[in-house]
């Protein structure tokens, strides 16, 4: 389980996270949702590690990501905004190097990243250095070395970003699937992504936390039962 309780950041003046909040447990997708400024990104970077909060806490599996930072962050997979790699690199060392780096054993690690290749359809552009591949192709880059080490919880945020509707389903079906046994967290502004992927949701505006509800909850809220008129109801801004 993951349990976020009164989380806090400040950038000087700025209060980017406010006082937030929620658990979410194995077998859960959780969308994570808000307007630009929202303070998404800020509490994905303090879920992993990278960013300390100035007050609250965070628990990664009953480990305190303040104190045990580094067995939480093994556990974990996170592909985050922009997902940058090495471009100088071909995907197939990158990946050669996050196994590394993940200390999966030698005897294993052809296979491992065999198969993620796979599953992420990567094998056409194995021999590309990172920095010529689409902006589609980065993405799967970025969610490919998240999974390689099979964590507990996924850190995913816009893992669709730049995909065309084909690879957008492909990508969302194989989080469905991975998400049998692990806790999955996707910032998205999407909102299809939602409806398609997601077992529950959270808005967020202003740092706050503003609903946590399942996407047909949600849906239920407007006479509509479309999620962007329950995003531009609860933020005042256009999904």
């Amino acid at each position: 389980m993951i349990e976020i309780k009164n989380l806090t950041k400040r950038f000087g003046t700025l209060l980017a996270v406010d006082n937030l909040s929620f658990s979410v447990s194995e077998g859960e997708v959780l969308g994570f949702l808000g307007p630009n400024g929202a303070g998404k990104s800020t509490t994905m970077k303090m879920l992993t590690g990278f960013l300390g909060a100035s007050s609250g806490s965070i628990s990664i599996c009953g480990l305190d990501i303040a104190n045990e930072s580094l067995a939480a962050k093994k556990i974990m997979g996170y592909l985050p905004e922009g997902a940058p790699c090495y471009g100088d690199m071909s995907v197939e060392s990158f990946l050669e190097f996050i196994a590394d780096i993940r200390q999966i054993p030698a005897a294993n690690k052809k296979q491992v990243i065999a198969d993620v290749v796979k599953k992420i359809e990567l094998q056409s552009v194995l021999g590309q250095s990172i920095d010529t591949l689409s902006k589609g192709f980065k993405r799967r880059v970025g969610l490919a070395q998240a999974i390689l080490h099979d964590p507990k919880v996924l850190i995913l945020d816009e893992p669709t970003d730049g995909l065309d509707p084909n690879q957008k389903h492909q990508v969302r079906q194989l989080i469905k699937n991975l998400a049998k046994d692990k806790i999955v967290i996707i910032s998205t502004h999407i909102l299809e992504e939602v409806t398609a992927v997601c077992t529950r949701a959270i808005i967020i505006n202003h740092g706050k936390l503003i609903i946590d509800d399942t996407p047909a909850g949600l849906a239920s809220r407007t006479p509509t039962g479309k999620l962007d008129d329950v995003f531009r109801t609860l933020t005042g801004v256009a999904a």
